[in-house]
């Protein structure tokens, strides 16, 4: 596919005037630059702010679709996502799936029974910090039908990214009042609001942090040897400690575990 040059300076001019522009515009400006640029099947675009529930600001999912990669995604699964754990670093780029998962995370239970639902055959994301707190993440995804981003693609995304995070700036710099607003709803305090919901799943679970700790990162997707060197231990004491969890919560695999998680959520 061709770059299309006239729809892409048309797309650019109401960027660039000043004038403010909502959620639903700005996230079809974004849609229509990359749609001049190549093509893909699905956009979506997540505001994270620390371990809070991240903000859904644009997509371009079908109902069905929606409620599988946008309402299911923000009501936990998106604490074991390899894109969410990137934003809360704050680090810009554009990175692919693949470049940001654990070692192991394409064999996890998480994906065999969530992330493979989607039926992608990739997705690359643009990572944005608008500040220390909070960072955007506007994923361009395509099916298994359409295939991967070649390398040429890729390419030109990275020579796009200058442009997309002037707009995503200038439209979306005022976040933190919206996260706010949210946690308002909710009754909850931002430091309480530092704990993800995952925390509450451990502790109802009666697990120490140290597990905590490792099976969180069991669920990510980290083999015990990366578990090892994040936490600092050896890859013995790692797996010592996974058979004393599965033994604590009477489970034998990891599909009881994700099972058990994600039904804990919450409480």
């Amino acid at each position: 596919m061709g770059i299309d040059l006239e729809g892409l300076f048309q797309v650019m001019a109401p960027m660039v005037d000043g004038a403010a522009m909502d959620d639903e515009a700005v996230g079809s400006a974004y849609r229509q630059l990359m749609s001049a640029l190549m093509t893909f099947d699905y956009v979506v675009v997540f505001a994270y702010r620390g371990k809070e529930r991240p903000i859904d600001l644009y997509s371009t999912f079908n109902a069905k679709d929606h409620v599988l990669f946008v309402s299911l995604y923000q009501a936990g699964p998106y604490l074991l996502d390899p894109f969410y754990h990137a934003a809360c670093e704050g680090k810009p780029g554009v990175w692919r799936m693949r470049e940001r998962a654990p070692d192991r995370f394409f064999s996890s239970e998480y994906y065999r029974t969530y992330y493979v639902q989607t039926g992608l055959a990739e997705e690359v994301g643009f990572f944005v910090p608008i500040s220390d707190e909070i960072t955007i993440v506007l994923s361009l995804m395509r099916r298994e039908a359409t295939g991967a981003f070649s390398p040429a693609e890729f390419a030109l995304l990275k020579k796009a990214e200058p442009l997309v995070s002037a707009l995503v700036r200038h439209h979306w710099a005022d976040l933190g009042r919206r996260f706010d607003a949210a946690l308002a709803k909710t009754g909850r305090s931002r430091r309480k609001s530092t704990h993800p919901p995952a925390d509450g799943v451990w502790q109802h679970l009666n697990l120490t942090e140290r597990e905590s700790s490792i099976i969180e990162l069991v669920l990510q997707g980290h083999s015990s040897e990366s578990i090892g060197l994040k936490l600092g231990i050896s890859t013995g004491t790692v797996k010592v400690h996974r058979r004393n969890v599965y033994r604590k919560l009477g489970i034998s695999s990891q599909t009881q575990l994700l099972s058990l998680y994600l039904r804990n959520l919450g409480q």
